[in-house]
């Protein structure tokens, strides 16, 4: 796809698609950070332990590897790892709000962001929540983020995605597992992308993917899955549409959820053809690929897997200024929301990709008996004093539990 410049005006409240409300302020993502595992098992271990061609996975679902976590790994854990830099580089003055969004989350009461604001060191004048809507829930924080800047542009909301991806063992949705946590500092006057007012919505009530409170791995329908989520992108490009944002031909790029990275070039596919566009293999791969290399050797990390996606596309070679993407955030169950950004001049000065690069290479390869030993591994629900293993190289480590409470330290 190629940007024109052209575009219809926004459908919401008067804003126009390129800026904020009425043009008078731009809102969007300052900085962006992922952190992911100790571990990554490679697809070829998994392989060889079923007997399954590796081609089924290399190239069916366009996945290498999946970040595996250490005992003394979680969401909280990942989610200080990446919000960390954005702090040190950014400061904690201007941050009054931080909504972590997860789909594994580790309690029913506390929002695992409490923890990741004391990590953090945080000040206590600061509004912290959890938020959930399967793979989806960090594109609502991050709409939400937008409302609570625009209302007032000197603060800034970090907005934190983490999440382990987690099936039973030998089932067919082992192969999609990984972990990995993006945070997201919104604000005024943004450094990387400004995101445009008009915004398409999607609601379906299915059961393609859930995991029921007495349950540790979720259940998933694959094929209702794929269904589910392609009749999801014609239903928020619809909205998009009507609410008058972009045409197709405007952007210069697409990210979509990855729960594998296949399911990208399927989806944009689909779009191309609902919108009665020819579906070329070659252009599809072309403007595709460059934001599928995090996903495709880290895994699915649920509510963080758009923004890896993003981060790719943003550290790759090519240039992107003042450059339209269309993004597609999924969340089965389902939600999804279609969305627009431009690239802002000069982002690549704020981009991370030596750190983010170093993230991925500085994982263990484990064997497959490693990763079964740490998929299965539990705690007891007594209420005793467990210590967890020390294994993370990570800045912050899960180090107890006690007393049925979790305790996290710096390493």
């Amino acid at each position: 796809m190629s940007a024109n410049g052209n575009h219809t005006q926004g459908g919401n409240n008067g804003s126009n698609a390129t800026g904020g409300t009425g043009g008078a302020i731009a809102v969007g993502i300052e900085d962006l950070s992922f952190a992911t595992t100790e571990y990554v098992l490679p697809h070829t271990e998994l392989a060889a332990y079923n007997g399954t061609e590796i081609g089924k996975y290399h190239l069916g679902i366009g996945q290498q590897s999946m970040s595996v976590p250490a005992a003394d790994e979680d969401i909280v854990t990942m989610a200080a790892a990446a919000a960390a830099p954005i702090v040190a580089r950014h400061g904690a003055g201007r941050i009054r709000t931080v909504i972590l969004a997860t789909e594994s989350s580790i309690d029913q009461a506390k929002a695992a962001g409490v923890y990741a604001h004391s990590l953090l060191g945080l000040p206590a004048a600061t509004r912290v929540v959890e938020l959930k809507q399967a793979c989806y829930g960090a594109t609502a924080a991050l709409q939400f983020a937008m409302g609570l800047v625009y209302r007032n542009p000197s603060e800034q909301v970090l907005v934190i995605a983490s999440d382990v991806s987690k099936y039973d063992l030998d089932s067919p949705g082992e192969a999609t597992q990984g972990a990995a946590a993006a945070a997201i500092l919104v604000g005024a006057n943004p450094s990387l992308l400004r995101i445009e007012p008009a915004s398409g919505l999607f609601t379906a009530d299915v059961m393609d993917f859930w995991r029921p409170n007495y349950r540790d791995t979720a259940l998933v329908d694959g094929q209702e899955s794929i269904s589910a989520y392609l009749q999801a992108v014609e239903g928020s490009w619809k909205d998009y549409s009507e609410q008058g944002g972009r045409s197709l031909e405007d952007f210069a790029a697409f990210c979509y959820h990855q729960p594998f990275t296949k399911m990208a070039y399927k989806a944009h596919r689909h779009l191309l053809h609902y919108c009665g566009h020819p579906v070329e293999n070659d252009e599809v791969a072309r403007v595709l690929e460059p934001t599928t290399t995090y996903n495709s050797v880290v895994g699915n990390s649920y509510t963080a897997s758009l923004y890896l996606g993003l981060a790719a596309l943003l550290d790759s070679d090519a240039d992107l200024t003042d450059r339209a993407i269309g993004l597609l955030s999924y969340g089965s169950g389902s939600v999804a929301e279609f969305f627009a950004a431009t690239v802002v001049p000069g982002y690549r000065a704020h981009l991370r990709t030596k750190a983010h690069r170093e993230a991925i290479d500085r994982r263990k390869p484990i064997d497959h008996a490693t990763y079964r030993e740490l998929h299965q591994r539990s705690f007891p629900t007594d209420g005793g004093d467990y210590p967890v293993p020390a294994q993370t190289s990570g800045p912050y480590r899960f180090s107890a539990l006690s007393g049925h409470k979790r305790i996290y330290e710096p390493r």
